[in-house]
This record gives C-alpha cells, structure tokens and sequence, in this order.
C-alpha cells in the first residue's frame, strides 16, 4: 500500500555517519549541507563553514566513493558525513540530516552558495530568538523562536535578488505558484526556495518534514509549504541573511505528476470546518476521473489520504482556499516580479 507518513521517523532511511564527533560552538545553529555535482574545493568551503560558527555541520554525501572523507573528518571535527543511498530527494536529506542534530535550529545550504551577510551563526541565531516581553505574551508559546523557517535573500552569480519569494494561487482547485524578488523584511513564502533557510528544529518535525513519497522537489516543497501553513506555521524571509549562488540557480519541475496528486490529496482536497480537516467522499469522483489512475488504485490512494487526514485533523487551523485568500491580501507593492 502507497501510505503517506504521519511521524517524521517514518521518514528516515538506512544511512551510515562519519565524524562529527566534536561541537564547534554553542551558539543553538548548525549547518546541514547538501551537495549537488563535483566540489574540487571542499576544504575551502568546510572551512567558510567553520569561520561562521555552526555548532555542527552535517554533510550529505551522495557520491559513491569520498576518498577524502577520512582526511576531512580529522581536519574538520565538527562536520559529520553521512552517506546516503543513491536518488534520495533533497527533502529526505533534510529530514535526515535534522534527525542527526541535536541544535534547536539548523540552516540548510547547498555546497554553491556561500553566505555573504548576517554575521556569524550566533548572530543569525539571535535574531530568531523571542523577546522575553514577546514570550509574556503568548501563554503557552509554541517555541522560543520566531517561526518555522525562516528564509534568506538568494542573489545569483550577477549579484541580483532571486526571486525566492513564492506566493500560491489557487484557481478552481488548480495550484500554481508566483514567484517574486523579495523587497522587504518578513515577508510570507509559501516555502523555502530549494529547500534553503534556518529551520526550527522542533516544529520541523512536528509538522513531519518532507514527504519522502513525493519524489518531485516541486511538489515535495509545495506540500511542506501548504501543511505547514495549514497547520498554522510560518515560513517568512528575511533581508538580514544574504546568500550567494555561484552555480546556476536551479530551475524548478512543476509537471503534474504522482506527486502533485499526493500533495492534492494532503493539501488541497481537504475541508475545513468547525475547527477540524476533513477529506469527504464526494471528492472521489473528480479525483479519479483527473488522476489517470484506474478505479482500485485511485480509491486505494483516496483511502489512505482520507485516514492521513482523520489521523491529523484538529491540526489544521484553515484550508487551502482560505489560506489562498489570506495571501491575496499581502502588499503587492513589498514584492517585485522576477
């Protein structure tokens, strides 16, 4: 049975860890790093790394053989590399690596972008902190910090603001995202682009991660984005923290997909009402008729949808169309196109 993981250590696969054994600072941030293509400058960036004062970093390794993983890990103490199985999503790296952290935040990169602004991982850190005359306020604050995750302005390799910001737009049930270059502080984004920002590490797993099952990253981040909201998190950028991407920025797949009929089910199809989710059976029909499934996998699919919703229903505080309507009202003029 295709089952939608309800707890975030469903979400985790075998794996094997090297180094990482000593703590560099104790400033609450660690790094999880992520890499894409070659690095012929590894020591270099592990050392940019170790210059901004993450507790730890975790390395994601997805090559098949790191012959300098011995020499790095004695060099560099504080970095752990884990090696992972081959065609793992960008999503379940993040969730693996946010498993083996023990730091109350983490910020994700890729191996091509350097931080160019925000000071030292203490300083990132402390702005995320609430005030003490914040925390008075809320009578059982969900966590000490700000929000969910909070995300960087990206400038590419001409030094122009990517646009990273991405808005939802929902027409007829249909999902499509706006994407803007951000122009002021605290902005909403529907989700972190490329997976990048400073996570909360509680609330990043009580709202379960990312989906291992949705494999395309689009749909992966727009299902993370969409629950997180839904379920009453927020993901805003900030102009504090700057990145740079030397390689080319990523071009996103958004083709209608198993995923984007996973991330349906999960994110769009639900009702809310009464202060609880519900996926009623009246949605079967149009599903099955747009799914390209046949009747017992479509209903197989539905089913275990419907029980995902059930099982975490008083966990949502609004649905899709509300939320879309919410975001409808944010000042337009904060925002340029890309």
């Amino acid at each position: 049975m295709n089952t939608i993981p309800s707890t975030f250590e469903a979400a985790i696969p075998a794996y094997t860890a090297v180094g990482g054994k000593d703590r560099l600072a104790s400033t609450g941030l660690s790094a999880v790093l992520l890499n894409r293509g070659g690095s012929c400058f590894r020591r270099g960036l592990f050392q940019e790394l170790e210059k901004t004062g993450f507790d730890y970093v975790i390395s994601l390794e997805s090559a098949p053989e790191r012959y300098d993983l011995e020499e790095l890990s004695g060099r560099f103490p504080f970095v752990r590399f884990i090696l992972i199985p081959k065609g793992l999503s960008p999503g379940e790296q993040i969730n693996l690596g946010a498993r083996e952290l023990s730091s109350p935040l983490f910020f994700v990169l890729w191996n091509d972008i350097k931080i160019i602004t925000g000071g030292g991982a203490e300083r990132m850190a402390e702005r995320l902190f609430l005030s003490r005359e914040e925390l008075e306020k809320e009578e059982e604050p969900a966590s000490r910090f700000r929000r969910l995750c909070t995300v960087p302005w990206i400038l590419n390799s001409r030094f122009e603001t990517h646009p990273t910001l991405i808005a939802p737009a929902v027409y007829r049930r249909n999902v499509r995202t706006l994407a803007f270059a951000p122009r002021r502080e605290g902005l909403p984004s529907l989700y972190p682009f490329d997976g990048v920002g400073i996570y909360d590490r509680e609330r990043f797993i009580r709202v379960g991660g990312f989906d291992p099952r949705i494999l395309n990253p689009y749909w992966q981040f727009m299902d993370f984005g969409f629950r997180s909201f839904l379920w009453g998190e927020e993901i805003r950028v900030t102009q504090h923290v700057k990145l740079l991407c030397e390689g080319p920025v990523p071009v996103t797949d958004s083709t209608v997909d198993e995923g984007y009929r996973r991330f349906y089910l999960k994110n769009i199809a639900p009702l809310f009402h009464a202060g609880h989710a519900r996926l009623p059976w009246r949605r079967f029909p149009a599903y099955l008729s747009s799914s390209g499934w046949d009747i017992f996998g479509a209903w197989e699919e539905f089913s275990d949808a419907r029980r995902w919703v059930r099982d975490n229903c008083f966990r949502w505080k609004c649905d899709a169309a509300t939320l879309n309507d919410r975001w409808e009202n944010v000042d337009p003029d904060a925002a340029g196109p890309p």
